[in-house]
């Protein structure tokens, strides 16, 4: 369960403890993306050495692969995935925007096909946490609908009155004992329908609240907009998550609106792409001037990566396509934005996140 420990005299910015069945999560806190039951190219040995103290994955990937009989064998994701901490699970239902994703969405749930092998499946709000039952995560996220950026009024609409019916359809779903069930705050960018959807689940007692549908292709002041009507609607005991928010500069403003709890591929998406982020901005680490500079890739940081390595190094192994780049890369970008949020949990204790925030996006920007 969440506890506020502290918020920021002068801004919105929150500490707090969410206990799990693997261990309590400091909040603001980061998760790095494990989709299919790995953050790509890492171990968890690097994961727990930078300070992370949380995963996700995605449910219904896993479903697809390995398969629940597999997991179930496994004796559970964490110990399939040799992982001792945290685990959130994602519900699935971001996939229904995705264009190259065969389905077709009904009041009761999701009917989709399965690549794999041809067949049709139904994929409903209770099929979601019953396999998240299997799975055994800490957190269990309840399946959502939720609507691509710029969809009409109309539309929206019904994607949030779908939410609701599917959050009461799980409400009667058995968890795990200790399994935290956490809801998805649906709206778009409608101010009226995010108020009427936080009203109605939270009225449902949720264990905490993921705010979806944003980082979808929204202009970023849109973004921040609807976070600062839609985070003072979850109460202050419940932990607010805002999902697929993973750049520095977008996680400290939403930390300043008060989110606790972020997730994101953004980090390990740009390493893989040869984009390392520094304390002075966002650098490409294949451009020529790099081939002969000798620092590391950030001189304030701390990482296995800048210890060990140099610039010159990284921009030669991208160049060569050789796989220790992106594991290199991965490990930075990681342990980067951890220490911004773990640099915001201790401005916020302090009661100084105002100037922490302002010499963050100073040095970044």
């Amino acid at each position: 369960m969440y506890e506020l420990i502290h918020t920021d005299k002068n801004t919105g910015a929150r500490a707090g403890k969410l206990r799990t069945n693997h261990g309590v999560i400091d909040t603001p806190a980061f998760m790095p993306v494990a989709t299919k039951a790995t953050v790509k190219t890492l171990t968890p040995e690097e994961l727990y050495d930078m300070g992370t103290e949380a995963l996700i994955s995605n449910a219904f990937h896993l479903l697809l692969a390995p398969g629940m009989q597999v997991i179930r064998r496994a004796g559970g994701l964490h110990k399939f995935m040799s992982w001792e901490r945290a685990i959130f699970t994602d519900s699935g239902g971001f996939q229904m925007i995705r264009k190259d994703f065969p389905f077709k969405i009904t009041d009761e749930g999701i009917t989709y096909k399965n690549l794999r092998d041809g067949k049709k499946y139904s994929y409903t709000p209770e099929i979601c946490l019953q396999n998240q039952k299997i799975l055994g995560s800490d957190v269990a996220m309840i399946l959502d609908d939720c609507p691509a950026y710029g969809s009409e009024y109309s539309v929206v609409e019904a994607s949030m009155e779908r939410t609701i019916k599917w959050a009461v359809a799980a409400r009667d779903v058995e968890e795990n004992e200790g399994q935290l069930f956490f809801a998805i705050l649906q709206g778009g960018t409608f101010a009226e329908l995010r108020k009427k959807c936080a009203e109605e689940l939270i009225g449902m007692e949720f264990d905490g609240y993921g705010i979806g549908g944003l980082s979808i292709g929204e202009p970023k002041e849109i973004m921040n907009d609807v976070l600062k009507y839609s985070v003072p609607l979850v109460p202050e005991d419940k932990a607010r998550y805002l999902m697929g928010v993973g750049s520095p500069v977008e996680i400290i403003n939403a930390i300043e609106s008060g989110i606790d709890i972020f997730d994101s591929a953004f980090p390990t998406r740009n390493a893989r792409h040869q984009t390392l982020m520094t304390s002075e901005g966002n650098i490409d680490i294949v451009r020529s001037k790099f081939a002969m500079d000798f620092a590391p890739v950030d001189k304030n940081c701390g990482c296995y990566t800048c210890k060990n390595y140099t610039r010159a190094y990284l921009h030669h192994l991208f160049k060569e396509s050789e796989l220790l780049a992106l594991r290199l890369a991965s490990i930075h970008n990681l342990h980067f934005i951890q220490s911004i949020v773990k640099g915001a949990r201790e401005a916020i204790l302090e009661d100084r996140f105002a100037a922490y925030r302002k010499s963050v996006i100073a040095d970044y920007s």
